[in-house]
This record gives structure tokens, sequence and C-alpha cells, in this order.
């Protein structure tokens, strides 16, 4: 009997993890058209490369200050609708920037926009946590490498869009349309996963993910701030990459700007790539395991880029540094879904203090780097890797690792 119902259920999670892979992928998708018209943005509306960069600070505070609420939002209506909701107000933001008319009414526009993207990625995690824990899966880091495909394909349909001189208010529709149907045709896939709700027969085999009892347990226990504390080291350090990679190259090494360009590229590709082989990784070294390596091959990875000879060393490095990161933020928020009670809560917690990482890392890199210079400034990224090694028995696994499927 037991069996019989794990067989049944298996295709239903299997697309429902499809279709969180998918929802994964507009997101990344709608993040990078945004940023691949930021020249025209900023060509429109006049705005200097100080007032741009102020301005830019707005998506990211919208977005810190709307997740906190997005695990309750997520528990009491489910992953499903906040995700739907919070899609479709993007991308009717997404179309609106690009016919404001000054930058105080971008700033304002962001702010809104960089809220609602917050909500869906808190969302789509706690959906794809609940599908990956009935299942008895890792595939956590695959929803994230689809994020990164779809940040690819966005950056390419936006630079195209540029190349062909399309309008931005053309261009930005096109994204909001697309990206809103595309959503919900995923949507009609995803598991019910709000509390308290009547899951269909089989569920009960496969573990339950959200416990209908106590609310109002403690969600920032001393294991999830550890947890955050892994989150924090692995967003600055990917943030780090991002915004000072290709920089370092052209100052440190010499490089043209498109062999700069092209290290991050190694980077990006490098994350992708080992996030898609994440599943296998963590499942054969557990989630300890391949978090405690991670730290470990970016630690590598940092000194090889910062110390290491020539351009082809630095590209070198690049990869491993990501390929080190790559996993850390996927196993942190599968070790927030773990916990009891209030995993939407625990999810969001984990996904704000990632986007704090990022939003405040690399300015603070920035700043060091004005003292001491920008090779010696990334070589502390180091001791976040190390972090990042030493806390890996936090994100330890608090279910038993299934056999019953492979990838």
């Amino acid at each position: 009997m037991i069996g019989s119902r794990r067989a049944a259920a298996e295709p239903r999670l299997r697309r429902a993890a499809l279709a969180t892979a998918v929802v994964f992928a507009v997101s990344g998708f709608l993040l990078a058209s945004w940023v691949s018209r930021l020249p025209a943005t900023r060509d429109r509306l006049g705005a200097s490369a100080a007032e741009l960069g102020l301005v830019l600070l707005a998506p990211g505070v919208g977005s810190l200050l709307s997740m906190p609420f997005s695990g309750r939002w997520c528990r009491r209506f489910g992953s499903r609708r906040v995700v739907g909701a919070a899609t479709v107000a993007a991308c009717a933001v997404l179309a609106a920037l690009a016919v404001v008319p000054n930058l105080v009414t971008l700033g304002l526009g962001l702010f809104v926009w960089g809220s609602f993207y917050g909500s869906w990625d808190v969302a789509m995690n706690v959906h794809g946590s609940a599908v990956e824990q009935r299942a008895g899966r890792e595939w956590m880091p695959r929803y994230h490498a689809c994020w990164s495909v779809g940040g690819i394909a966005g950056a390419g349909f936006g630079a195209l869009a540029a190349h062909a001189g399309s309008p931005l208010a053309l261009h930005f529709t096109v994204v909001a349309v697309l990206c809103a149907a595309v959503v919900a045709l995923a949507l009609r896939s995803f598991i019910k996963d709000r509390v308290g709700e009547r899951r269909p027969a089989g569920d009960g085999v496969l573990g339950a993910v959200h416990n209908p009892g106590s609310r109002r347990g403690r969600v920032l226990t001393g294991r999830l701030l550890l947890v955050g504390a892994v989150t924090l080291c692995a967003t600055t350090l990917e943030g780090a990459a991002a915004d000072w990679l290709a920089l370092f190259l052209t100052d440190e090494r010499a490089a043209t700007a498109s062999l700069a360009a092209a290290g991050y590229a190694v980077f990006a590709v490098a994350m992708a790539a080992g996030r898609f082989s994440g599943t296998a990784v963590a499942e054969r070294l557990g989630r300890d395991g391949a978090v405690r390596a991670g730290g470990l091959v970016s630690l590598a990875g940092v000194l090889l880029t910062v110390l290491g000879p020539g351009l082809a060393g630095a590209y070198a490095g690049a990869a491993l540094w990501a390929l080190g990161v790559c996993l850390v933020f996927p196993a942190a928020v599968r070790a927030g879904g773990e916990t009891p009670d209030r995993p939407a809560d625990a999810i969001a917690a984990v996904t704000t203090i990632g986007y704090g990482g990022f939003l405040v890392g690399p300015p603070l890199i920035g700043l060091l780097a004005d003292q001491v210079g920008l090779g010696r400034a990334l070589l502390v990224l180091c001791l976040l890797a190390g972090g990042i090694a030493a806390l890996a028995p936090a994100v330890r696994s608090r279910r038993p690792r299934s056999a019953a499927v492979r990838a």
C-alpha cells in the first residue's frame, strides 16, 4: 500500500519540482531583463552614475522589508497564491518602470518592485522546499541553477532588444506579459503547502512538511542563526564576485574590458553548472559535507584568483570560487525549511539574511579596497569561506537520507 502510494505521488511531485524550476527561471529572467537595460534607463532620465547608484539601493531595501512577512503570508495563504500575486505585481511594476518621468519616481517604483520581487523569491523557495522534502530529495540546487539560466537568457534577450533599438516600454511590456503567463501555467502544477490545508492521499507516506500545530514557536533559534551566518557568508562571497571580479581583473591583471567581463562569465557559468550537479553532490556527501567542501573550495578559489599567476590563474580561481559557493545558499534554504512548526517563516528569515549579504557586503569590500587595495580587500573573503566550512554542521539534514529515488 505504501509503495503504491509513493509510486502514485512521484509523478505529481516531479511535475511540481519542474514547475518550481520554471518559476525560478522566470524570476531570473525578469531581473536580468531590468538590469540589461540599465544603460537605456540612465540615458532616458539623464542620471549620473552616483544618482543611479543611489536609486538602485531601493529594490534591495524593498526586498529586505517585505521578506520577513512573506513566510507568514505563505503559511496563511499557501506559496502558490503568494507567488501568483507577487509575480503579477512585479511584472506590472516592471512595465511601469519604462515610463517613469524622473529619478524620484524611479526610486519609488524600484522600492515597490523590490518588495514584490522579494516576496516572490521567498514564496518560490518555500514551495521548492515543500516539494523536495515530500520527495526526500535535494532538489534545491537545481532550482537555483534554473534561476541562473533564466538570468543568462534574460540578459541575452535584453542585449538583443538593446541592439535592435527596442523602446524600453515595448521590451518591458513583452517581458512582463511573457513572465506572468509562464508563471500562471507553472502554478497549475504546484502542490498544496498551506498550514492546515488538507493534502491528497499519499502525502503522508512522503513526510509532512508543514506542521499544523503550534505557530508561535520561536523562529530565530540558535540553529537558524547559525544557518543565517552561513547564508550571509555565502551571499557576500557571491555578491563580491558580481560587483568586483571584473574590476579586479581590469586593475590588477591588466585585462581588457572584454576579458574582464569574460572572467565574470566564467564565474556565472560555473555557478550554474555546479548547481545543476548539486543534487548528486549533496546526496553523496550529505548537505553539511557538501557545504563544508564548498567553503574550502571557495577559499582556494579566492586565493588563486587574487594571488595566482596571470589571467589564466584568475579565471581558474573564479571557477573554483563559484563551484565552492554555489551550493551554500540552496543548502541553507533547505535547512531553514526543516524548522519545525514554521518552515515558511524560517525560509523567509534565511532569505532575508541572504539578501542582506548581497546588499551590504559588496559596498563594505569597496570601502576596504579604498584603504588597502582591491586585491587585499578580496582576501578578506577567505575568512568568510573558512567560516562556511566551520559552520557547515548547522545545515546538516534533520531527516534521514532517502534511497527511494536517485537522480
